[in-house]
């Protein structure tokens, strides 16, 4: 198993929030690649918890669509579903859309210069190549936006549908970083703007992207994707 790297915790993060956290990370940035098979006891002596976070930890991963738990088997990394990831971009495309939509009236100056920093940061990750790191600036500036549009609660809908298409995501940034950020920046300046139709456009294609190359990312990474007939 990949060396799982625990993240500094928050002081309120319970042991099962960091190693969920720590998991979490790994399966996305295919550390833990689709197939791969996790133990309890492994992860447990790994952090140096009991296996009862351990397991809750597992659980949540399992709800999210990251992990098969068998009862007398293997727990194992899930492969990646072409159906759920485009099931995602629905589901998120709905609710992002709307979320934009409303931000567009709500954010302050101060929020927008907030937004700015964020694209900075992606800017300077895409230049690096630190694609992890990209991939969570990325969530942290659609999370943003929810809460700017008042409904912090529809990230943790986003969150808990995306699972699947997080690992597509992550396999498109060698190529497609770069394309992903020129886009956060026309959907900034179109918020900005208060074009409510520019900023509709921007993030329906933004979100949309997905669906035009999971196709080419499944025949690049055949063996991480479920046979789905």
């Amino acid at each position: 198993m990949t060396d799982l790297i625990l993240s500094a915790p928050t002081p309120q993060a319970s042991a099962t929030d960091q190693v969920f956290d720590a998991v979490y990370r790994a399966i996305v940035s295919l550390d833990l690649p689709p197939g791969a098979k996790i133990s309890e006891v492994e992860v447990a002596g790994r952090f140096d918890v009991s296996r009862q976070p351990v397991r809750d930890a597992f659980f949540r991963l399992s709800k999210l669509g990251f992990l098969a738990i068998r009862p007398q088997r293997a727990t194992r990394v899930t492969k990646i579903s072409e159906r759920a990831v485009r099931d995602a971009a629905f589901v998120r495309t709905a609710l992002e859309t709307a979320c934009f939509r409303l931000a567009l009236d709500l954010v302050t100056a101060e929020q927008m210069a907030e937004l700015r920093a964020l694209l900075e940061a992606q800017q300077a990750a895409v230049s690096r190549d630190a694609r992890a790191e990209f991939h969570d600036l990325d969530d942290a500036f659609h999370r943003r936006i929810c809460e700017i549009a008042g409904h912090g609660h529809a990230w943790t809908l986003i969150r808990e549908q995306k699972a699947h298409m997080d690992r597509v995501r992550f396999l498109s940034l060698s190529q497609d970083g770069q394309l992903a950020l020129d886009e956060h920046v026309h959907i900034l300046d179109a918020i900005e703007a208060g074009d409510a139709a520019q900023t509709d456009a921007w993030v329906r294609k933004h979100l949309g992207r997905i669906l035009t190359f999971v196709s080419h990312i499944r025949e690049k990474h055949g063996p991480y994707f479920e046979d789905e007939g």
